[in-house]
């Protein structure tokens, strides 16, 4: 297999209200995406990145579906919680919102912005081929990352996982997890994706990751 590299970062500096401005919804239904990052009803992020909503009172019980894309443009979707007072971020990291919507009114005044948590585009692993993939991250600038691996695929023919229900665990190597400068390591078994997602920082994370072994017949 060819080697691969994949970035994250660098993100602009995270807003609390870029996507929806305060507003406090009187019923069921779309929130209005006019945040600095919306034109035209839909909000382009600088990089894909996650969306986090900040509440002014309790939002629990209450369910916000946010429908955007991915950065390879492919529809995602998921289901945030409503929390207390306070923040909750999506799982997944968005390229575009095309629209947010919450399921009954709303209890207080919320935004929708960022913060600053981005990952990188999924690589896919090949597991006809031997393990011992060959991991080497190159940073820029100030960051704090961590590589990650799934089993799971959305794509399974058989047991199709969702997108934002991915289960995604930290590299069993742990240079790879949290952490802030250059790093080399391996995995010495096959995932199914890997990913790097960027903890925080101003700078970013080039991954480059060669699985050297080829199909055995």
């Amino acid at each position: 297999m060819r080697a691969i590299t994949f970035s994250v970062g660098p993100l602009a500096s995270a807003a609390a209200n870029n996507v929806c401005l305060s507003q406090t919804p009187l019923a069921a239904g779309a929130l209005t995406l006019n945040g600095s990052l919306a034109s035209a009803g839909v909000v382009t992020m600088d990089t894909p990145r996650q969306a986090l909503f900040t509440f002014a009172a309790d939002e629990t019980g209450h369910s916000f579906v946010v429908v955007g894309t991915s950065w390879a443009n492919d529809p995602i979707t998921e289901t945030v919680a409503g929390t207390t007072a306070g923040t909750v971020a999506t799982v997944l990291s968005y390229k575009t919102i095309s629209s947010i919507t919450i399921s009954a009114a709303a209890t207080g005044a919320m935004t929708v912005g960022t913060n600053g948590v981005a990952s990188s585009p999924w690589v896919r692993c090949d597991g006809w081929a031997d393990p011992n993939i060959a991991i080497q991250c190159n940073v820029t600038g100030t960051v704090n990352y961590t590589v990650q691996t799934t089993t799971d695929d959305p794509n399974s023919p058989t047991n199709p996982i969702a997108v934002a229900s991915i289960t995604w665990v930290n590299s069993p190597d742990l240079n790879f997890v949290a952490q802030t400068a250059t790093a080399q390591g391996y995995l010495s078994f096959v995932p199914m994706w890997m990913r790097v997602v960027l903890n925080s920082g101003t700078g970013s994370v080039a991954t480059t990751m060669h699985q050297s072994g080829s199909v055995t017949y």
